[in-house]
């Protein structure tokens, strides 16, 4: 693996979103609208109906860790899409360019955009919500990982289907994560969910995390179970990631999809 390659790909990646002020937009309107308009509505429930104010806390906090998950999913597939839309992916296979370094660039930019949004929701928290999610200490430092894996391999897959299948699976890097995010005790314990997708919700490492983000704001130390299950888990999906993005590429390169797709 070149780090020069890969330095290289995160500057072309990093002037991408400089010279796109929608880019920019996307990246940082739509956590901060998020956290505004859920956070209006929480403390909106709180004076109309019998809610704790922890509800409040764990509702805020979850949506800050969800959006460091989606950042980074959102990265590794639209990094990908960028070169489709710009005609450049030919050109980036073409080159001496492995496909480690060109993954390994997208996640350490999703690693960048998913700390810059929980720097800048975390102070808006703080701010508006009388939030501060460093309470959370060593623990946050432990979720915040996981998420990030988490993100990484479903933006590794997302990018492998749409290899797969072309063009019309790039909704996949928008539908995936709102998919998920009812099994991943996003905002609420999976003992909500019905019984029968509880066994299933444990199987996705985020709701390990959100279960121990809970925990955590009520008080309690987070079982080193949630921590350990979202570390083994997130292995996993890694290994899978890698597998089902390798066999697509391989046979895209085989059909000869990656030049209808860049060019």
């Amino acid at each position: 693996m070149n780090w020069r390659i890969i330095r290289a790909l995160i500057v072309k990646y990093a002037f991408t979103c400089s010279r796109n002020n929608f880019r920019v937009m996307d990246i940082f309107f739509w956590p901060v609208m998020d956290l505004l308009l859920w956070g209006f509505v929480t403390v909106y429930m709180l004076k109309v109906s019998n809610a704790v104010p922890t509800f409040i806390t764990f509702f805020i906090a979850a949506i800050i860790l969800w959006n460091v998950l989606y950042r980074a999913q959102q990265v590794v597939s639209v990094s990908f899409l960028d070169d489709v839309w710009s005609r450049n992916l030919l050109n980036i296979f073409a080159s001496p360019i492995r496909a480690t370094e060109y993954v390994g660039a997208s996640y350490i930019m999703g690693l960048v955009q998913s700390l810059v949004v929980l720097i800048i929701l975390g102070t808006l928290a703080y701010f508006v919500h009388s939030l501060n999610i460093l309470t959370m200490g060593l623990y946050l430092g432990l979720l915040f990982g996981n998420l990030i894996l988490m993100g990484w391999s479903i933006g590794l897959m997302t990018t492998g289907c749409i290899l797969r299948w072309g063009p019309p699976a790039e909704a996949l890097a928008w539908a995936i994560p709102g998919i998920i995010q009812p099994l991943s005790a996003v905002f609420y314990p999976i003992n909500v969910l019905p019984g029968w997708l509880q066994p299933i919700a444990i199987c996705f490492p985020a709701s390990h995390v959100f279960e121990g983000m809970r925990e955590i704001l009520s008080g309690h130390g987070v079982s080193a179970n949630h921590v350990l299950a979202a570390f083994l888990l997130n292995i996993v999906y890694m290994a899978l990631a890698a597998y089902v993005f390798k066999s697509c590429l391989d046979g895209a390169k085989m059909r000869g999809s990656l030049v209808k797709y860049g060019t």
